[in-house]
């Protein structure tokens, strides 16, 4: 007995011992690259089952560790980090990503997600570490030039402007080529409404989580009758489970104009008048010396501010964001004030067989629109006048001191001070989804998504009494104010099964529903006219646009080697008759892991390869008018009823229609390859195209004596397109404390038109387009069998011994003898041959990098702003005002503006360009260990250079046709981000 209790003892007074050995660490673990938090990361000690995981503020608590121990931590995405522990009692460490782990990142597809690594279809998804920096302020210039076949042309240099985007170019001469945007599930409209601007800086850029963009028909054709020009998928962030998380996030802004259209500066307007003008016009000329283009342009400042809150339990977490931007533009006046509230809530029920969430996002916008006319108006006034008078009004021309000249250009100061161009701009987009796992069989799962997006705005505006010295005729203190609405309502309703049959080693993935969606618009305009006493109203029906769906898809996996996908979709839409209402839209796509084969295994060089191809056809039917089939009559307005003694009636009009329209189809094949090599340190993707478009949706001229207008919809022909994309990303160097990533893409395309013909008599059809300025109803571009859509069509210039151009000098090409429309011919295009972009990044302990770099190659534009003002009748017009023009008249020496100039080949010139898009760098102060904190300070420039033949403002056009176009500027930024 006394030996127990000797033993017993011994025990007691090794216990403190034994507790002192065991120890408790604490810590916080981070991202290595952004520094920031991150939760959920399981910590515990090697060869030891049970551990911790970090909470919401990557902080941890460790018990009973013991000297020697190796504790390991690890996070899916990221690196394992084993630390050998030492008796410290707080260890704090930084993950490192792990490509690896990275390639297994679910994407958003149509209606589910799949594994990236799972993906048959050309699919490109992009998250936070690939945005661009720097002064984004919508979706599309966080994706501009990361994505090899979508080519994004910003609208100009006005804050909130509306960009031109194109996946793999358009697939419709007149329909809409748009892609199709889907916000957190929800399919939008494409365009926005009266006083609106870009509707896709309605979303916060702070609040984006991931842009999925969808480029081939098997990766599109699940939404049929809208993806056939893409699919961009943007999902905002959401809450995660743990304590109050707050960021924040700001940026200051400045811009500055680099370059203005070279017009005659006031030496060179005045000695081309004295050596060319009359002694009338010479008598015009005034003694001031006024840049035009500085006096309207400025520096501007903007701001931009954010702040979200998140956090939750395990059932239920939260997201919170409110912003609010404040950014004027180079242009006077010019400025946009955007307020957005951003919220999610999603809680998981029932054992988590429950899902519910629930997303929104609604942004207020106020616009104070510069008048735009100033820009061209800056170029042509003339150099010599003052902009105020001794008296202090605006300098303008007159033809007597109670009359103002109406043919004569205005004062561009007093277009931007004294019109006044507001608007006034609101949209709610928000969806609530919910997901029921069956208790009885937990493979199946029934969705339900209920959803909305609705825009309301106002234009209005007015001009000052005193405009154009309120003289009659000037357009002195009329107003106006147009309202618009738009409402579009979803219903999606589907099935998901998803089991995996270990027997055979087959995974399966089927969705089948139904989808509905409902789009509404009215409009409504009136104004004034206080010369005239007139007051204007005009009223628009409301229209409506129906669509309605049924989809089914399978994805199935065989051995984790061979996927196989097929999906079907039969939409129906409202805008043709029953007979062409409905259509089908299937697709199917395969793939082959190839380094999952025995033969590669082994082959550590390779660590990964895989084959892609994929068929699918797509729809199109959004041509802009929601009743292009439907009979109807137009009623008159109060000035056009018909009187029948003091009585008015109103009278009726057909408007045109065409029974027999039909969808407008697109076939796409589309073979594949995704690569990565050396440990992902090398990974890329090449994609090989073609797209065939028949049944072509075309607004275009009626033949004589048929239907009740001059143009009407009409199916009418066929596009093909093509082309080879490339992508690639090297991670040059990676150490401890450096990493060097490389990457870019390139994109070879070629568009053309392989029938056009009418559908009356089937002979070839030709279309004018590109309307331009100078003269009246003239067309710089044509559409025509064998040649790119949109393609110039021009007279050949001749050219003296001495390289220039000889005024009224053109090439009889047909060689009858006179030089008429017949000798005009197909020079060039306005679409680019080739477009890339390349990125660099370098992190270096808490320093971090970035730059951007995009090009294209083989596109030209028609410079509209030389053609128009740069002969010499454009100077010298009249007799009774001057207005001014640019360097190219000096060099040509063409004499007056006329058909045959303004259509010259002269004109069509190279745009090609190398633009360095934007720079930054960014600093992460440090912080103490057991800080969750985080501050990071950004430096960035945007539109910092670009390298070009073009002579005009800048090469970057969309459409081809350089008429006025707001300037780019540079753009500096001073960023701020606080976590804590």
């Amino acid at each position: 007995m006394k030996t127990i209790y000797k033993k017993l003892l011994f025990l007691l007074l090794l216990l403190p011992l034994s507790i002192l050995a065991q120890n408790t660490l604490n810590g916080v673990v981070l991202d290595k690259v952004s520094g920031q938090p991150i939760p959920g990361v399981n910590v515990n000690v090697q060869g030891v089952t049970n551990g911790v995981s970090t909470d919401f503020d990557g902080k941890y608590q460790l018990s009973n560790v013991k000297k020697g121990d190796k504790v390991v931590f690890s996070f899916i995405g990221y690196k394992n980090t084993v630390v050998n522990f030492d008796s410290q009692k707080a260890l704090s460490v930084s993950l490192e990503e792990d490509s690896n782990q990275l390639k297994e990142v679910v994407i958003q597809v149509g209606y589910g997600t799949v594994k990236k690594k799972d993906a048959t279809g050309a699919v490109t998804v992009l998250t936070s570490k690939d945005f661009n920096k720097g002064p984004v302020t919508s979706a599309d210039q966080m994706i501009q030039g990361k994505v090899a076949g979508l080519q994004i042309i910003n609208g100009g240099g006005s804050p909130g402007v509306d960009p031109v985007i194109r996946i793999r170019s358009g697939s419709s001469l007149s329909a809409n080529n748009d892609p199709l945007y889907v916000i957190d599930g929800i399919p939008v409209a494409n365009g926005g409404v009266e006083g609106g601007r870009n509707p896709l800086a309605t979303i916060n850029q702070n609040n984006i989580e991931s842009i999925s963009v969808l480029k081939d028909a098997s990766a599109t054709a699940i939404y049929g009758s809208r993806a056939s020009n893409g699919v961009i998928i943007i999902t905002t962030k959401k809450g995660k489970s743990g304590e109050l998380k707050v960021s924040y996030n700001a940026n200051l802004q400045v811009s500055e104009i680099t370059k203005k259209v070279d017009a005659l500066s006031s030496t060179q307007f005045r000695d081309f008048v004295a050596a060319n003008g009359n002694a009338a016009q010479q008598a015009l000329v005034g003694s001031a010396n006024t840049d035009w283009q500085k006096e309207i342009y400025r520096t501007a400042i903007g701001t931009d501010h954010n702040i979200a809150l998140s956090g939750g339990t395990d059932n239920v977490v939260y997201r919170a964001s409110v912003g609010y931007a404040n950014l004027s533009g180079i242009l006077k006046r010019d400025n946009v004030e955007r307020t957005t509230l951003g919220a999610n809530v999603t809680g998981n029920f029932l054992d988590k067989h429950l899902k519910i969430e629930f997303n929104n996002n609604t942004s207020l916008i106020n616009s104070n629109y510069s008048n735009s006319g100033a820009i061209g108006g800056a170029v042509g006034f003339d150099p010599t006048q003052p902009v105020r008078n001794a008296d202090g009004t605006y300098f303008q021309w007159l033809t007597s001191p109670t009359e103002i000249n109406q043919l004569a250009g205005v004062n561009p100061v007093s277009q931007i001070e004294q019109q006044n161009n507001y608007g006034g701009f609101y949209r709610s987009l928000g969806n609530v989804q919910v997901d029921y796992k069956m208790h009885f069989l937990p493979e199946l799962k029934a969705v339900a998504n209920f959803g909305y997006d609705e825009m309301s705005g106002t234009g209005y505006g007015n001009t000052a009494a005193d405009y154009r010295n309120g003289l009659k005729g000037s357009g002195y203190n009329n107003s106006y104010k147009n309202i618009e609405s738009r409402n579009n309502k979803l219903m999606d309703l589907y099935l998901n099964y998803n089991k995996k049959i270990e027997s055979i080693a087959t995974q399966f993935d089927v969705t089948g529903g139904y989808s509905y969606q409902d789009f509404k618009e009215s409009k409504h305009k009136s104004g004034y006219n206080f010369e005239n006493n007139l007051t204007t109203e005009e009223l628009f029906t409301p229209t409506r646009i129906n669509l309605q769906s049924f989809f089914a898809r399978t994805n199935i996996t065989i051995a984790d080697k061979y996927l196989v996908t097929m999906s079907y979709r039969r939409d129906g839409t409202s805008r043709f008759t029953p007979e062409y209402r409905w259509s089908n839209f299937p697709a199917v796509a395969v793939a082959w892991k190839v380094n999952e084969e025995n033969f590669l295994k082994d082959v550590t060089t390779i660590s990964s390869l895989k084959l892609r191809g994929g068929w699918g056809i797509t729809g199109q039917q959004n041509i802009g008018n929601p009743y292009p089939s439907i009979p109807l009559y137009l009623a008159s307005n109060s000035a056009a009823q018909y009187q029948l003694g003091n009585t008015f009636y109103t009278t009726y009009r057909p408007q045109p229609y065409n029974s027999n329209l039909k969808w407008e189809q697109t076939t796409t094949v589309n073979a594949g390859v995704d690569f990565g090599l050396f440990n992902n340190r090398i990974t890329g993707t090449i994609d090989a195209y073609q797209r065939t478009t028949k049944d072509l949706l075309l607004f275009t001229d009626n033949p004589a004596f048929f239907g009740f207008s001059n143009a009407d919809n009409y199916n009418i022909g066929t596009i093909d397109n093509k082309g080879i994309e490339l992508a690639a990303e090297v991670v040059a160097v990676r150490t401890d404390n450096l990493e060097w990533t490389i990457g870019g893409n390139i994109t070879f395309q070629d568009s053309k038109i392989t029938k056009l013909t009418t559908t009356q008599d089937n002979t070839p059809g030709i279309t004018d387009v590109g309307g331009i300025d100078g003269g009246t109803g003239n067309y710089i571009q044509n559409h025509q069998v064998g040649y790119s859509p949109n393609t110039f069509l021009v007279y050949e210039q001749a050219y003296g011994a001495d390289g220039k151009p000889l005024d009224g000098i053109f090439i009889d090409r047909n060689k009858d003898g006179v030089v008429n429309a017949d000798d005009k011919y197909r020079f060039h295009k306005p679409a680019a041959d080739v477009f890339y972009a390349f990125n660099t990044s370098v992190t270096y302990k808490n320093w971090d990098m970035g730059m951007n770099w995009r090009g294209s190659w083989g596109n030209f534009n028609y410079n509209n702003v030389d053609s128009n003002k740069g002969v010499y009748n454009n100077i010298l017009t009249r007799n009774t005002d001057l207005n001014n023009g640019v360097a190219n008249l000096l060099e040509t020496g063409f004499a007056k503006s006329n058909d045959l100039q303004l259509h010259s080949d002269y004109y069509i010139q190279n745009a090609s360009f190398i633009r360095l898009d934007n720079v930054s760098v960014g600093y992460t102060f440090n912080q103490k260990p057991n800080s969750s904190s985080l501050v990071k300070l950004t430096l960035a420039a945007q539109n910092v250079l670009i390298i070009t033949k073009y002579s005009g403002l800048d090469p970057e056009i969309s459409g081809g046709i350089d008429k006025n176009l707001y300037p780019r500027p540079i753009t500096f930024t001073l960023g701020l981000n606080v976590n804590f």
